[in-house]
């Protein structure tokens, strides 16, 4: 009994702890564009994990339909309805240090293509996105511009 009341205590000394601390990572949340201005992308803190969902788009219509824009690529073909507007492209990222993101997916709609991805900040508005597979060396990086900054 003295081994599970020392567990608990412990546990619920870490979660109060860690509750009141800043998150450093947290300075990834806000709104931002990618280089090719196409898109507006939001990042967000859900639990732990960092997410990026898509909130805006250039031509949010598709000109033959002139309906929403759909993931018309998505290799799932049950995915294909789903507007890209509010797409969570970036899933399960987790703040290492030394602002870098890493253990997270991104999703090119363009394509269809789901790459391994790690964030890096160079500053407080300049975000590298490398999406890649298998090896990060072989991928491609692109500059994101911070919009809005987070308020919290």
């Amino acid at each position: 009994m003295k081994t599970i009341k020392k567990v608990f205590a412990t546990t619920l000394l870490f979660f109060f702890l860690t509750s009141f601390s800043s998150d450093e990572g947290d300075r990834i949340i806000g709104l931002w564009e990618p280089s090719n201005g196409k898109a507006r992308i939001k990042i967000e803190k859900i639990g732990p994990k960092y997410y990026g969902k898509i909130v805006w788009l250039k031509e949010p219509l598709d000109p033959t339909t002139n309906a929403p824009k759909l993931d018309k690529n998505n290799p799932d073909e049950s995915m294909r309805d789903i507007p890209l507007k509010g797409y969570r492209m970036l899933k399960d990222f987790i703040y290492i240090e030394k602002d870098e993101w890493k253990e997270g997916t991104i999703y090119d709609p363009e394509s269809g293509s789901i790459y391994s991805c790690v964030i890096n900040m160079k500053d407080e508005n300049t975000l590298d996105i490398r999406g890649y597979i298998g090896v990060k060396a072989l991928g491609r990086t692109d500059v994101w511009k911070r919009l809005m900054v987070n308020k919290k």
